[in-house]
């Protein structure tokens, strides 16, 4: 039977990810200190622990992939020409809408995949530590396991 204590701080560890909206890299460091703190005290914390590094380590890695393949293709888009405005001043001002590059739309549709990974990182996490606290594992989706 796992305590309450252990389950709460299976689920702070989950939640410490979300402390990188106020910290930078704290999506990092909050697991790894409550996780490092706390992993001799308990099998399921350590457990808990491991999979939310690895989760964080694993969307770092994917973000990095997606960032590399999509910025060439707005940089290709941008040293090609920008007509998109045309702006001559107040009295004279008008939108040319050129034809967009394929280019646009590739880095575009990477863009919007790493948005929409993004929420569902932020549905993982919620789902992981409302797993913590009822006493259950959660094992994150497509997660490299750097930490056994």
């Amino acid at each position: 039977m796992i305590d309450n204590h252990h389950k709460n701080l299976a689920t702070f560890i989950h939640l410490s990810t979300f402390s990188r909206f106020l910290i930078p890299f704290g999506n990092f460091i909050g697991p790894i200190v409550l996780w490092s703190v706390n992993k001799d005290k308990s099998e399921f914390v350590d457990q808990h622990g491991k999979q939310a590094i690895n989760f964080q380590i694993s969307v770092l890695l994917y973000a990095i992939i997606i960032g590399t393949l999509s910025v060439p293709f707005f940089i290709f888009k941008l040293f090609k020409g920008l007509d998109v405005i045309d702006f001559n001043g107040f009295h004279n001002f008008h939108i040319n809408i050129g034809e967009p590059s394929p280019l646009l739309y590739i880095g575009g549709g990477l863009g919007v995949l790493a948005v929409l990974a993004f929420i569902i990182e932020l549905a993982l996490i919620i789902k992981a530590s409302l797993s913590a606290r009822d006493g259950k594992m959660f094992n994150y989706p497509l997660t490299i396991k750097f930490l056994k």
